[in-house]
């Protein structure tokens, strides 16, 4: 518990600034005609259609540390369905992994620090609140899909490999109003006040990449600048078997899900 405590501190330290050729006539306008957010949107619409196999990464570090701490969350998710599975870990911690079942509108979690061994802790999803800077609140996938989804001013980036396929890159920018979506007060306060000493939104970018049938198969969203804050979920395999049920009544106990480091 004491390296998670330390891991809040270090994190909350996140609230300082983020940062990140002449076209022809004809080149701006066929850029202007083409509307690269509608293509986003379609593609994590298509996305959130099926299944698929989830890989991500939170790497996030404060200004004034020299380490970068690093969740890593991968397994398979219906995103259609609301049901998955997925592994948790905090790498280089000593901790061990929990595992998280989504059901519904319930997350079950299994290794959790605030449940007795044999025991599942279960929390709501659609209440529980991050304590991190672009970090989903109980490492929930749709919950990035959501944010980039509102990204804004979107550019095409060109085409590049993600797990050997080629996508286009998509780049954009999302408010501050969708980059502290579902994060507690107390992050929030300080996230706020530095905005107002800014003068505008902080800069955070997102980035989605689509692959030729449609589909978005990496999304990223990433605020640097003295710090780091990147959160990167690559999406394959699609329509993978999913396999997420309930546990037994009996082994299982509501939890908040903020006070467990790898939940919240």
């Amino acid at each position: 518990m004491h390296r998670a405590h330390v891991l809040s501190a270090a994190v909350l330290l996140l609230c300082t600034a983020c940062s990140g050729g002449a076209d022809t006539d004809s080149g701006e306008s066929a850029e202007k005609a083409v509307d690269h957010g509608a293509v986003v949107r379609a593609a994590i619409e298509k996305t959130s259609a099926g299944s698929a196999r989830l890989d991500e990464k939170v790497e996030l570090r404060s200004a004034d540390s020299p380490r970068t701490y690093v969740f890593a969350m991968s397994g398979a998710f219906d995103l259609a369905g609301d049901r998955g599975r997925l592994t948790v870990e905090l790498e280089d911690s000593g901790m061990d992994p929990v595992e998280e079942v989504f059901v519904d509108d319930t997350v079950y979690v299994r290794g959790s620090r605030t449940v007795g061994e044999g025991e599942w802790a279960s929390a709501d999803r659609s209440e529980a609140l991050t304590r991190y800077f672009l970090r989903a609140p109980l490492n929930d996938p749709e919950h990035l899909l959501r944010q980039v989804k509102a990204m804004r001013q979107v550019s095409n980036e060109g085409k590049e490999q993600v797990n050997g396929v080629p996508a286009v890159h998509y780049r954009g920018t999302i408010d501050h109003a969708t980059a502290t979506l579902r994060m507690t007060t107390q992050t929030r306060k300080g996230l706020d006040e530095l905005r107002k000493r800014l003068g505008d939104d902080m800069p955070v970018y997102a980035d989605v990449w689509v692959d030729g049938k449609g589909r978005a198969v990496q999304a990223r969203l990433s605020c640097f600048g003295g710090l780091k804050a990147m959160t990167t979920m690559t999406l394959s395999d699609f329509g993978t078997p999913v396999k997420a049920e309930e546990p037994p009544a009996e082994q299982v106990v509501p939890v908040t899900a903020g006070e467990d480091v790898l939940l919240a």
